[in-house]
């Protein structure tokens, strides 16, 4: 009786970006990158301090009896205080917690934005590609600092005002890079046999077009967080962000501007809290490229 070969049932196109028998894999290989793995460490810590705030601030930051004016770093305040006598570790722990929520919130937003219109753009071509095209340029035909600006004065300085303003500047760098992703993946063999058998529109997006473009937007959304916390910061300093006597650390820079000479910890400490923040996600996602790009491996 001759023998009948079975061949094997074809897995997922998306299987290939991180199996589940790769994870350890991929993890040694984020472990080996060092850089990364210091911007993780960071990342962590300014979670845990935006978290545990009212456990790690020995002041409230918007009390004004922390100390004397602009005394420097001693046992009782470690960053020393403000032009207010407020106490400016309190205030840069707590002001971890306005970076975060603009951040995570601003950056989610123009992911779920912009990777949207990119995909439709990309996949459905024609008017609806060309009207995303236009709608990508016109944005980046204006600085985004600027746009953001304007955007947060017409709507008034808010914490949404600051997210809603922040997405809205960032959502088409997503979508420009979803948009080339998506031209590619949409001429592999699977999405036309999909096709072919009758999926819709949303369903090809979802099963095979989102899947296989989680590699740049990954990588996106970790660069879009750092540009997040470097706005929400800008437009804080500007006076259009979130409104005072919140302690948004762009807030603190404005506020200690006047007294660099006289009391330079006032502005060292939430400018380092900026720099070491920003750094970290523009790091990490510079590592996570190297893990989740296979023409980044050696």
């Amino acid at each position: 009786m001759p023998m009948i070969a079975r061949v094997p049932a074809a897995s997922p196109p998306w299987e290939g970006t991180l199996p589940r028998r790769g994870l350890p894999r991929a993890l040694r290989r984020f472990l080996r990158h060092r850089p990364a793995v210091f911007a993780a460490a960071v990342i962590l810590v300014y979670l845990v301090a935006a978290l545990l705030a009212p456990l790690l601030a020995r002041y409230d930051p918007l009390s004004t009896s922390a100390g004397p004016r602009l005394y420097p770093p001693n046992v009782q305040n470690w960053f020393g205080t403000d032009e207010y006598g407020r106490d400016v570790f309190s205030r840069v722990v707590y002001g971890a917690r306005i970076a975060f929520t603009v951040g995570v919130s601003a950056a989610l937003g123009a992911a779920l934005l912009g990777s949207t219109l990119g995909m439709l753009g990309g996949y459905l071509g024609g008017g609806v590609d060309r009207a995303v095209t236009v709608a990508i340029d016109l944005v980046f035909a204006f600085p985004t600092i600027l746009l953001a600006v304007a955007l947060a004065v017409f709507m008034g300085a808010s914490m949404p005002t600051v997210v809603l303003a922040i997405a809205c500047v960032q959502a088409p760098h997503f979508a420009r890079v979803v948009r080339g992703a998506t031209l590619a993946v949409k001429q592999r063999l699977y999405v036309e046999a999909a096709r072919a058998v009758g999926a819709g529109t949303g369903r090809v997006l979802l099963r095979h077009i989102l899947p296989n473009v989680l590699t740049p937007l990954i990588v996106q959304l970790a660069l879009s967080f750092s540009y997040a916390v470097l706005a929400e910061s800008t437009l804080s300093f500007l006076g259009v962000g979130n409104p005072p006597p919140a302690p948004s650390w762009g807030a603190m820079l404005t506020g200690a501007y006047g007294y660099v000479e006289q009391a330079p910890w006032a502005a060292l400490f939430p400018g380092l809290a900026i720099t070491l923040l920003i750094l970290g996600f523009n790091v990490m996602g510079d590592g996570l490229q190297d893990l989740l790009d296979p023409t980044r491996r050696s």
